[in-house]
């Protein structure tokens, strides 16, 4: 089960980078992560929660700007496999498999960031525009980082 939701997480983080770390650091704050003692303690820390909370706002608000790179490009592509591997290690970590979860992160972020891409690219179609779909996007990443981080309680 671990596995799965490390490799979810980092779905999500192929949807919205930040997304993910932000969820993982409010699970391990409200104690929902068994991660003191670890590697991943500094998830649980308020300053860790502000710091990723403030950043996926941030994102949610710039992925609506017209002049917002493909998150396919390299930099954005490598920050989702990034954020994928941080936040599948630190599911994890939860879980006893850190190198496990890294893997499972690290792959669910490139299917995040490939279908997710292609899912609000034919959705923007079907719509006539984008917003509908980025917004869309944005919800499912977001309900889905938050199932993921209490399923893992």
């Amino acid at each position: 089960m671990i596995y799965l939701l490390a490799l979810l997480i980092g779905i999500v983080a192929g949807l919205r980078a930040m997304t993910a770390p932000a969820a993982v650091a409010w699970g391990a704050w409200l104690g929902w992560l068994p991660l003191a003692g670890t590697w991943a303690g500094f998830m649980g820390h308020w300053i860790a929660v502000a710091i990723f909370t403030v950043l996926a706002i941030v994102e949610l608000v710039t992925d609506q700007l017209p002049s917002t790179p493909s998150r396919k490009v390299p930099v954005q592509f490598g920050t989702r496999i990034v954020m994928g591997a941080l936040t599948g290690a630190v599911i994890g970590t939860a879980g006893g498999i850190v190198v496990g979860g890294l893997a499972a992160g690290i792959i669910g972020a490139i299917l995040g960031t490939l279908g997710g891409a292609a899912a609000r690219g034919s959705l923007a179609k079907s719509f006539g525009k984008d917003l509908p779909a980025a917004l869309i996007e944005d919800a499912v990443a977001i309900l889905a980082a938050l199932w993921i981080v209490s399923m893992v309680a």
